[in-house]
């Protein structure tokens, strides 16, 4: 059985504010921690009304003082955004408050559209080239310092900081592959070079003093409820969501809508963009969970909801846990 991790945008339901959500997301955590899962993540994004996890690093600052055992970390921090010595420092702090259980998954999107990545400061005119270089100048942050080196992170020298590159392309898979990092990939919205990603990634990985052999992680979006019908009904607030950012009117996460209407060319859209979903009850949730892994052979599956209520969301974490539990290999922790 693949290990099961929990990735949170930290949605900010319609009718809530962001400190609402955040306050869901340390709930969230804790009751990842309780039932199993082997970590939890959330992801930067910038200027978007219904995601709360702009500032990740104190988020997670906030996740990990609610939380005991669980890893947690970012995925991902928008490397473009930053400098990787900010970087550095700032999980590098979060590895000296929570020893041992901090990751950092890397990524080259902007996380944002041109007018926040401007605001941000990036350079919107950067090299191909810049990213790689990033990378390996962060991981260099979390060495041991050399006798006489006058740039030095603190804190985040000598922290154990498990870094990951991220991506919704081949291009990542090339990159982590070189590094000998483990990755993840953004199947649960982008999945359409989902398998050729992999196959590159496990064709050129060259194993590294952080990992000796691949590890894939694939993002999967899970709305598990009592039956079929009522998870089909809590997924209507992601589709929503989703033709909402496509049509560039991104507002909070809506709630679910039992009439929902869609014509030929979103159900086409949604149907491709989150084909890597799995929506219903308990009995449906483990076909879906054994047939993906077993089509992708993912060592680790990295599960969203983006679900209105947060009960709900709570519920379907569970039930997929317990789920993961039943099945022939049981859930690793």
């Amino acid at each position: 059985m693949a290990q099961l991790s929990v990735l949170d945008l930290s949605p900010i339901p319609e009718g809530a504010r962001a400190g609402d959500a955040l306050r869901n997301s340390a709930s969230l955590a804790q009751h990842a921690e309780r039932h199993g899962y082997t970590r939890y993540w959330m992801a930067e994004h910038h200027n978007m009304v219904g995601i709360a996890s702009a500032a990740t690093a104190v988020a997670l600052a906030h996740v990990g003082a609610a939380t005991r055992t669980i890893r947690i970390g970012a995925g991902g921090i928008m490397l473009p955004n930053h400098a990787p010595l900010m970087v550095a420092e700032q999980f590098g702090t979060l590895a000296a408050l929570h020893p041992g259980r901090i990751d950092l998954g890397l990524g080259r999107a902007p996380g944002s559209g041109q007018l926040a990545a401007r605001a941000l400061r990036r350079n919107l005119d950067g090299d191909v080239e810049d990213f790689p270089r990033d990378v390996i100048e962060l991981l260099n942050y979390f060495k041991p310092a050399e006798p006489g080196q006058r740039l030095v992170a603190v804190p985040g020298e000598g922290e154990a900081v498990e870094a990951w590159i991220l991506g919704s392309s081949t291009y990542g898979a090339q990159l982590a592959a070189m590094l000998g990092l483990p990755y993840a990939f953004a199947s649960h919205f982008a999945p359409g070079q989902m398998m050729d990603a992999v196959a590159i990634y496990r064709d050129r990985f060259r194993p590294s003093d952080r990992l000796a052999k691949p590890h894939v992680m694939l993002g999967v979006n899970v709305f598990a409820a009592e039956t079929d019908a009522e998870a089909r009904l809590l997924f209507t607030s992601l589709q929503q969501a989703f033709l909402n950012l496509r049509r560039g009117t991104p507002g909070k996460l809506p709630p679910p809508k039992a009439d929902l209407m869609l014509d030929p060319q979103a159900q086409a859209m949604l149907s491709h963009s989150l084909s890597c979903s799995i929506v219903g009850g308990p009995d449906t949730v483990k076909r879906g969970l054994a047939e993906f892994i077993a089509r992708t052979g993912a060592d680790e599956l990295m599960v969203t909801a983006q679900i209105h209520d947060h009960q709900a969301r709570l519920r379907s974490f569970a039930i997929l846990a317990e789920v993961a539990r039943e099945m022939p290999h049981s859930l690793a922790a």
